[in-house]
């Protein structure tokens, strides 16, 4: 199964070609586009999560697109350049590009910058769904536990206040705006990044819930709430109620 979708921009058959073989490879859907004209047309036709965009295009160049593309949405942009001057690297940023890549590239480090660029973009999306959610949802419930998320407060169901770190605050916040939904370390980092859960790939996460669970959990070691999917991340199991201040 195919995961999220990329399109290229580019009018180097030969590199479009291969990018496109090695990102498919990887499980993303990628579209090629040799210019600006056929682009648009595919930016209307379908969804993209990512563009991979050349500056040197035929017509209408790569720097003109991208402030096209920016007046529109807060598409994930990674510019391509075979000039290695600064001067490109400056200007594509400067009208919006998320990150730059001279030519000639490296296609595992275009795919690990891919990675970390769509990991940040959802961590945005899911920082703003966030903020709407806590405004919307001031006190929250899950089995008889309950959260003041203006206040930043947590009470047991016999009503006595649990402390919580910022980073366990950020965590718990994460898996109930995003109940039921299997969150992978990665996610759950870009959720937590201003808390003090650390770095995802030292198992940071897997510590922080371990904390978290010994507060919320009846058996911690037989985990209710915050279940482990293997092989996937964690999942926050049960409903979620608001109740009124």
């Amino acid at each position: 199964m195919m995961g999220q979708s990329i399109l290229i921009v580019d009018d180097d058959k030969e590199i479009s070609t291969l990018v496109v073989e090695y990102l498919t490879q990887n499980d993303f859907r990628v579209t090629a586009s040799p210019d600006v004209f056929d682009a648009r047309k595919q930016l209307k036709a379908h969804r993209f999560d990512l563009i991979i965009l050349d500056i040197m295009l035929p017509g209408i160049d790569g720097i003109t697109f991208c402030q096209e593309i920016r007046q529109e949405q807060d598409l994930p942009i990674i510019m391509l350049s075979a000039n290695s001057e600064e001067t490109d690297r400056v200007v594509g940023l400067e009208v919006g590009a998320d990150d730059y890549l001279p030519k000639p590239f490296s296609r595992r480090e275009l795919l690990a910058r891919i990675r970390a660029l769509l990991r940040r973009s959802s961590g945005r999306v899911m920082k703003n769904r966030e903020k709407a959610y806590i405004a919307s949802q001031p006190n929250v419930c899950f089995s008889g536990w309950t959260l003041n998320l203006n206040k930043r407060q947590l009470l047991s169901p016999e009503q006595a206040l649990v402390a919580l770190s910022n980073g366990e605050y950020s965590l718990l916040l994460a898996f109930i705006e995003h109940a039921g939904r299997v969150l992978t370390r990665d996610q759950l980092m870009d959720l937590t990044k201003e808390g003090d859960v650390g770095d995802p790939f030292d198992r940071a996460i897997d510590v922080m819930i371990g904390r978290l669970r010994k507060k919320i959990e009846e058996d911690p070691k037989n985990p209710a709430i915050i279940i482990t999917v293997r092989g996937a991340g964690y999942q926050f199991v049960p409903p979620i109620s608001k109740v009124d201040e």
